[in-house]
């Protein structure tokens, strides 16, 4: 239907969430290219524009409006913040259950919109940044017959096939200045925070600010055993905490919780809101205020005292902080091994990274299930050593 091969341009686009070394990854990307006298364009705002292009109907993308065509003016955002390309969370392959659904008129009609699009335009590669949705997609358009070269992007840092994605440290950063802050607060007036952090599906955000930011607890999906959520026996686990640095004369302390755990709780505290594209907000539930009421009332009733307990959520700052030395680096590593990829021929891969940023391709098969065609995540494994450093620095008598 299309011959991509045939096509000189590439192009490059950055959807869901920021995060900190965006701009780093963009430069990196578009500068490799430029270099390589290869023509690169960079669409505005993910698949946004792209999934809605109608030839017959003569929508058009225009340059400057829909896309711009990068030059190395783009080496001028490295240390930029925020997403020089902006984003959004348009999810074109959302109906895509199962390999028949690619064949499947209604439910690729947003994917083929992309490829005219694409087609159109004489791009005949597609460097998509983002998370696990952004991947799913990429993996779909690749099966449709577009060489697709993908660079991982969550702060929540569950992506299988890297240690460690960019803008995580920098996230990690941000939150464990604000803890800090929250700790000193707290201790001026005996009073405890229960801090709510993004982690949809994993604590390792949560954990590793809980870590440098000094949380006498922290929590995440991984704490937990049981389907649903049990708000009182977690609400006790707190109170326990509590009384115990209490015996040590400690009447303070801040909790980190993750916002993942709003997909645990019983069905009528789970969040409904969910934004434009159907996806569900996960911090709309407050889980954290949902523990820290149970909590004051489970304090209450075993001590017949109140105690001071606030809760505070700190998310989206944290997606734009000022990216730290190690994420720049990173990030720009991943933009060049997109290029590299790209030289080699290696599409519908993942750029990841070995021991000394050595660049690696992840073919999409290892990283996507062949029957569910859902994207592996990577939790914290019990029992190892990260996990066991988070419980050896919680529950503290002393600081």
């Amino acid at each position: 239907m299309f011959d991509f091969n045939n096509h000189k341009k590439v192009a490059i686009l950055f959807s869901g969430g920021p995060a900190p070394s965006a701009n780093a990854v963009i430069s990196s990307v578009a500068l490799s290219f430029i270099n390589a006298k290869v023509p690169i364009i960079g669409f505005f705002f993910g698949f946004e524009f792209l999934e809605n292009y109608d030839h017959k109907n003569r929508y058009s993308l225009s340059p400057g409006v829909h896309y711009q065509v990068l030059d190395a003016a783009i080496s001028r955002i490295r240390n930029r913040r925020g997403v020089f390309l902006k984003t959004s969370r348009a999810n074109p392959g959302r109906l895509i259950q199962a390999s028949q659904d690619l064949q499947d008129p209604e439910k690729n009609r947003k994917l083929l919109h992309i490829l005219q699009a694409l087609d159109s335009l004489d791009v005949g590669c597609l460097i998509t940044i983002g998370g696990d949705d952004t991947l799913k997609t990429a993996n779909f358009l690749s099966r449709l017959g577009l060489p697709v070269i993908h660079i991982p992007k969550t702060i929540d840092n569950d992506y299988f096939g890297i240690a460690w994605t960019f803008g995580y440290w920098s996230s990690v950063q941000a939150c464990q200045e604000a803890l800090l802050n929250l700790k000193a607060d707290a201790e001026s007036t005996s009073s405890y925070f229960i801090v709510e952090l993004m982690g949809r599906k994993a604590g390792w955000l949560t954990y590793a600010a809980g870590i440098a930011g000094e949380a006498v607890m922290m929590i995440s999906i991984e704490d937990i055993d049981d389907e649903v959520l049990d708000i009182e026996r977690l609400a006790g686990r707190i109170v326990d905490t509590i009384l115990l640095r209490e015996k040590n004369d400690k009447y303070y302390g801040v909790i980190c919780v993750a916002e993942g755990l709003a997909d645990r709780l019983p069905e009528k505290c789970r969040p409904t809101e969910k934004d434009r594209h159907g996806n569900v907000i996960l911090g709309a539930a407050e889980v954290g205020r949902i523990l820290r009421d149970a909590a004051e009332a489970a304090y209450q009733e075993r001590t017949g005292r109140r105690k001071k307990i606030i809760f505070k959520q700190i998310g989206y700052e944290t997606r734009n902080a000022l990216p730290i030395s190690f994420d720049v680096v990173m990030a720009s590593m991943l933009g060049f091994g997109a290029y590299k990829l790209y030289k080699n021929r290696q599409y519908d891969c993942m750029v990841s990274v070995s021991d000394n940023f050595s660049i690696v391709g992840v073919p999409f098969e290892q990283l996507i299930d062949p029957l569910t065609l859902r994207t592996r995540l990577r939790n914290v494994p019990r029992g190892s050593d990260f996990f066991e450093l988070k419980e050896a620095l919680s529950y503290k008598l002393s600081d």
